[in-house]
């Protein structure tokens, strides 16, 4: 009933099941809450998929299902097709219960039976990858065909694939600890004993992957040990290696993660101003830093596509991790997979080259930038940079983080980090440190 209440709500309220999720799985027990999110995200990653096959199961167009019913047989059929250890009969009695619970839904209960009962004897023939490749693709690994495209275009075709086979995969569970909590072995010792599966470590020392998911009830949590936050997302912080005691301006710090893992890097003579046009985001920044038992963190609403409120040439580390169309980060949040456009990606682009402009613009000679961005669309990342480089002779690519350990698989020839899903299991991100250098 309540993954069928967030899918709804995903594909009727345009909202974001990772923030429904979050909402609703502390009702649930753990088994349960790794069930309704494995059923609610996979759903909406397969949702391409499924509804091709849904179209030849029901014989109409889905846009005239009532849409409870139709996300009823959506997390029916994901169950049937990618949850085999779920009885057949028994996926197909559950659809029809809730559909019975749910009164909009309940005069289709016999007409969900039907079509799931279908479902369980036969399946929709894909369509002929030698007649159309693209069009085979986008259904075979339920992407928008636009997007394959892209990617095909990008990546090629068996790299596409990979990808796209990645991006319908769950992510894995990630970690920050809060190393000015306590040394990471005292801390992984509190959280063992909290009930976390700690699993491997990351590249580094602060990262740790679970084998099962975060405790957000734990007193782990309570007390500020750890931060929930993907190791890609890590690595863009750590790229700008701020020293100890250092002044650091995050300039799209909502929802905080990045700039709490600062302060944690230059410590509590440090500080880090957290910039956002976010109110709310930033308001959630502030209750993180809080959590985390971070004092050195300053707020600053303002629009940073109009200019920094800050002196020029004037701070020596500075990061922007950009707002983006997200392509890299489909495992978490796949909904952004349906409700992207063709030119989202171009439209970001104009936005974030204002915002590296203004950004750049404080950065004191012999400083460092960091621009990156969670998508692994060009026009958002090399391109940004590139034109940027080209307007500011001043800048360039510090090559040197290619040296470092953490780095030097994912840092390409030009010195750009670059990381997928289908290499190394990271989320898509791309990161680039720019030095100014002194006059």
């Amino acid at each position: 009933m309540a993954a069928v209440e967030i899918l709804y709500r995903v594909d009727q309220e345009s909202g974001y099941a990772d923030v429904l999720l979050g909402g609703r799985l502390p009702d649930f027990a753990p088994a349960d809450r790794r069930l309704i999110t494995r059923m609610v995200l996979g759903t909406i990653a397969w949702q391409g998929r499924l509804d091709f096959e849904l179209a030849h199961l029901t014989g109409r167009k889905l846009a005239g299902i009532q849409p409870e019913a139709l996300a009823i047989m959506r997390i029916g059929l994901f169950q049937l097709r990618h949850l085999d250890r779920i009885p057949q009969h028994a996926v197909v009695d559950t659809a029809v219960s809730i559909a019975k619970r749910i009164p909009k839904a309940r005069d289709a209960s016999g007409f969900i039976n039907a079509v799931m009962r279908r479902a369980t004897r036969e399946t929709a023939p894909l369509p002929v990858r030698e007649k159309n490749e693209k069009s085979y693709l986008a259904v075979a690994y339920s992407h928008p065909r636009w997007m394959v495209e892209r990617f095909v275009d990008w990546f090629g075709v068996a790299d596409a694939e990979r990808l796209m086979t990645a991006n319908n995969d769950a992510a894995p569970n990630v970690i920050r600890l809060n190393l000015a909590r306590g040394s990471r072995a005292e801390i992984i010792e509190k959280l063992s004993a909290d009930g976390f599966e700690i699993g491997a470590p990351g590249r580094a020392p602060e990262t740790i992957v679970l084998n099962g998911a975060p405790r957000f009830e734990s007193s782990g949590y309570r007390d500020g040990l750890f931060h929930a936050q993907s190791e890609a997302s890590q690595m863009a912080a750590r790229m700008l290696a701020p020293k100890a005691g250092a002044t650091v301006v995050d300039c799209a710090s909502a929802p905080g993660g990045k700039a709490t893992h600062l302060a944690e890097m230059v410590g509590e003579r440090g500080r880090v101003i957290a910039v956002d046009f976010n109110f709310k985001g930033l308001r959630n920044a502030r209750e993180l830093a809080r959590r985390l038992r971070h004092r050195n963190v300053e707020f600053v609403c303002t629009d940073l596509t109009a200019g920094a409120p800050f002196a020029g040439s004037s701070v020596e580390y500075v990061l922007l991790d950009a707002p983006c169309t997200g392509l890299g980060t489909l495992r978490e949040h796949p909904e952004i997979k349906w409700r992207l456009k063709p030119t989202d990606p171009a439209r970001m682009a104009a936005i974030q080259s204002r915002m590296l402009e203004h950004a750049a613009a404080i950065v004191r000679p012999g400083g460092a930038i960091v621009y990156s961005v969670c998508s692994i669309a060009p026009e958002e990342g090399e391109n940004v940079v590139d034109e940027f480089l080209a307007r500011h002779p001043d800048f360039e690519i510090d090559r040197a983080v290619a040296g470092r350990d953490e780095f030097r698989d994912v840092i390409d020839a030009r010195g750009f980090m670059k990381t997928r899903p289908d290499v190394g299991g990271l989320d898509g991100f791309f990161a680039a440190r720019l030095i100014r250098r002194q006059a």
